[in-house]
């Protein structure tokens, strides 16, 4: 039923913003893309047709993380997977047969624009935002 495309980004949380847009800009030759209000604490990163999400843990965003990365705190926020186009019902009914809970479709800007997507877990808690492409808005079954 899902067909993943690419890996559309992926959020890394830091407590050394500016050192990491430095990293990530000067050695690894990505390119600043957008830059959200402070408060949300997020640069958004250009790595080839991917983005790559910086996001400052003691920002709005970076506090539901928990603490800065190191042995007890998260580093990665979590990724994103570009799935083939399919109906928000269809995807929805889909994760239900395996058990998998899912968040509401929500308009989110990724390395392609703007799309539908959803949050899910895996096993180990990791999170997982389903991209449909091809779509504009979110198709939320009523």
């Amino acid at each position: 039923m899902i067909r993943i495309e690419c890996i559309d980004h992926l959020v890394l949380r830091s407590d050394r913003l500016s050192p990491m847009v430095d990293f990530y800009c000067g050695v690894l030759g990505c390119a600043v893309e957008r830059r959200l209000p402070t408060e949300t604490g997020l640069v958004q990163l250009r790595a080839g047709s991917a983005l790559i999400d910086l996001v400052d843990v003691h920002s709005e965003l970076g506090r539901r993380g928990g603490s800065a990365p190191h042995q007890t705190g998260r580093n990665l926020e979590h990724f994103c997977l570009q799935i083939a186009a399919v109906s928000a019902a269809d995807l929805l009914q889909w994760l239900r047969l395996k058990g998998v809970e899912a968040g509401p479709f929500e308009r989110r800007y990724g390395a392609s624009g703007y799309a539908p997507s959803i949050y899910i877990q895996d096993p180990d808690g990791n999170v997982i935002e389903l991209r449909i492409a091809g779509s504009e808005e979110p198709q939320t079954p009523r």
